[in-house]
């Protein structure tokens, strides 16, 4: 009978661990594998959840290295007291076959202890070039819900630091899941080339992916951040404390200079800050960014520093809460690059949709902005910076009784705060083509350097609409 749909990798692992059903005999570290499968049990490893087995996944790791393979993390829970380097050619994989919930806390999971309270200590594995990590769970035994303490990260894509000349490419992370990392996967900060980190889940506390480096377009697709995977007992979770740590503190993905970066189908929730966008001294980011969300946070967008051509995001959904800023999308002074939103939804308990302070360009197109903040509504979009456009968007109003999840009634009280305020300090604004519940009402404070157009007019139909 033909088996195709069985894995390569499948046929490999049988071949390696088995001949007429008897076990193969111990391998010495330095053999190797004639399958190119190499087991960490066979270089002493003891899923107890009590044993160290750094040095015999290193070992496992080291006998991979010579001609390349697949080092096998079976199930089990694996204590590793120090920290990995997976070298060149070596793909490190467990036997999760996608990236797991928080429970029933099973597969392959390797518990790292080391870098308490030293976030500049190693990373628990450092990728080389042409390396992978799959199918995996990584869960800190000793982080605390009621007494969270610094790490370093847990995935570190960087070149060798005693290779001055070595530039990391094409290194991947897939089908993972982090259940409380403290610091996440880091990229960088040494030159690096289309890294992908695909099918991720977790909870992340301080930072979840940081990103730096990258002169050839990275990928970074299906990741999604989350208090719940911190949440279960099953970890020794806590949904209500993981939740306002994350919210307080949490960083979710952090961008400094990459060329090209592709995100696709990303999220968090809760955080600080969703997406952060800073300069290092690399440089700072470019990239196409699509369907990408945040929910529950200070900041959905913070951009401090681009490269002039900038971002594109489209598809992006953004809610932020009543915490801090209260702005989904902030540009801050000194940024210079070029920013598209097309298509995106703003909404929730917000101060404002955005507040634009840098001195580039800003571009909204076909998007909807709506604000849940009764009390103190202020203005959708607030720029004081740099040049805006603002075409064929949607200001919406609220519901002063709607429940979340729940559709309109029709005959609901709606509130609808002002649209737009061009301040003093915008070099020029191009506003045409919006509509809104009770129209588009705009502040204009910059004269003839704004053009405004076609916009339906404001007439509030209701007494809890009024003209700020």
């Amino acid at each position: 009978m033909k088996r195709a749909h069985l894995l390569p990798f499948a046929i490999a692992l049988s071949a390696a661990l088995s001949v007429s059903g008897q076990v193969l005999p111990a391998m010495s570290t330095a053999m190797a594998s004639p399958t190119g499968v190499f087991d960490i049990t066979r270089f002493g490893a003891v899923p107890d959840g009590k044993s160290d087995c750094t040095l015999a996944i290193q070992n496992a790791i080291d006998a991979a290295s010579g001609q390349g393979g697949v080092v096998l993390i079976p199930v089990g829970r694996w204590l590793c007291q120090g920290h990995l380097e997976l070298k060149m050619g070596v793909h490190l994989a467990g036997l999760n076959q996608a990236a797991q919930s928080w429970e029933p806390a099973t597969g392959s999971i390797l518990l790292p202890t080391e870098g308490r309270d030293h976030e500049d200590a190693p990373a628990f594995i450092e990728m080389r070039s042409s390396t992978s990590i799959k199918g995996v769970t990584i869960y800190y035994p000793e982080q605390l819900v009621e007494d969270i303490r610094p790490y370093p990260w847990t995935i570190q894509i960087r070149a060798n630091p005693a290779n001055t000349n070595e530039v990391s490419f094409d290194s991947t992370v897939e089908n993972i899941l982090l259940v409380n990392s403290y610091n996440g996967i880091r990229v960088g900060p040494t030159e690096n080339g289309r890294h992908r980190l695909l099918h991720i889940n977790g909870c992340v506390l301080r930072r979840g992916i940081l990103v730096d480096w990258t002169g050839d377009i990275g990928r970074i697709e299906n990741v999604q951040f989350h208090s719940h995977f911190w949440a279960s007992p099953a970890f020794a979770g806590d949904w209500k404390r993981v939740f306002n740590y994350m919210q307080q503190n949490l960083e979710a993905f952090i961008f400094g200079r990459t060329d090209w970066e592709y995100a696709n189908d990303t999220f968090v929730f809760p955080a600080k800050v969703g997406y952060r966008f800073i300069q290092t001294e690399n440089g700072a980011c470019n990239g196409q960014f699509a369907g990408i969300g945040a929910d529950a946070c200070d900041t959905c967008v913070l951009v401090e520093a681009l490269q002039p051509q900038g971002l594109l995001i489209n598809n992006g959904q953004f809610n932020a809460h009543l915490v801090d800023r209260s702005t989904q999308v902030v540009v801050e002074p000194g940024c210079y690059g070029n920013i598209r939103f097309v298509n995106c939804g703003f909404w929730g308990p917000v101060l404002h949709n955005a507040l634009l302070r840098g001195g580039g360009y800003v571009s909204f197109s076909d998007c909807y902005f709506s604000n849940d903040n009764h009390k103190d509504p202020g203005y959708s979009i607030i720029a004081e910076g740099g040049k805006l456009q603002i075409h064929d968007s949607t200001f919406d109003a609220r519901s002063l009784r709607r429940q979340p999840g729940d559709p309109w009634e029709g005959n609901e009280l709606m509130s609808q705060p002002g649209s737009i305020h061009l301040r003093v300090g915008l070099k020029s604004a191009l506003v045409e083509g919006n509509n809104g519940y009770a129209g588009v009402s705009i502040l204009n404070d910059i004269g003839n350097h704004a053009i405004i157009r076609d916009n339906e007019p404001f007439h509030p139909e209701h007494p809890s609409i009024k003209q700020p």
